[in-house]
């Protein structure tokens, strides 16, 4: 699958809510994305794209050395073909370029296809946020990876 990458953009903002719809229980407002984009030094956001569509995003803040994953996301019909993986790979390396060493994320106890990924790419469990998610009060698994 032939695709690319590069920085979010406002324009993008109208696929980026319908991707976080489609993704979410708690999905992030456009405001929110907005606020990002425009008012956030410490904020990078890529896109993923096929055929000049944007199918996926990672976002994340970017603060001393340390990388702290805010959320990503692909389109469910082009999940399972690696992109998250792809995408994951591409925020570690802009992470590494602007001199994160360490990033950091949460993801829902639940979530076990997505903790597989991580530790796919070197994350080790660091602990647990108790009732993180305010939709269920689900626990969230901090996880960290040396970048």
């Amino acid at each position: 699958m032939d695709v690319s990458f590069r920085f979010m953009t406002l324009q993008d903002l109208d696929r980026i809510i319908e991707i976080e719809q489609l993704s979410f229980t708690l999905p992030w407002s456009r405001s929110s994305f907005y606020q990002e984009l425009t008012n956030n030094p410490y904020a990078r956001y890529i896109v993923l794209e096929y055929d000049r569509q944007v199918i996926g995003y990672c976002g994340m803040w970017l603060v001393m050395d340390e990388a702290h994953i805010t959320n990503i996301a692909v389109l469910p019909q082009f999940r399972g073909k690696k992109l998250g993986e792809a995408l994951m790979r591409q925020a570690m390396a802009l992470a590494r370029e602007e001199g994160a060493k360490t990033m950091t994320l949460e993801v829902r106890v639940s979530n076990v296809v997505a903790q597989s990924l991580y530790r796919k790419l070197g994350f080790l469990n660091g602990g647990i946020r108790k009732r993180y998610y305010s939709d269920n009060q689900e626990d969230a698994l901090v996880m960290w990876v040396k970048l």
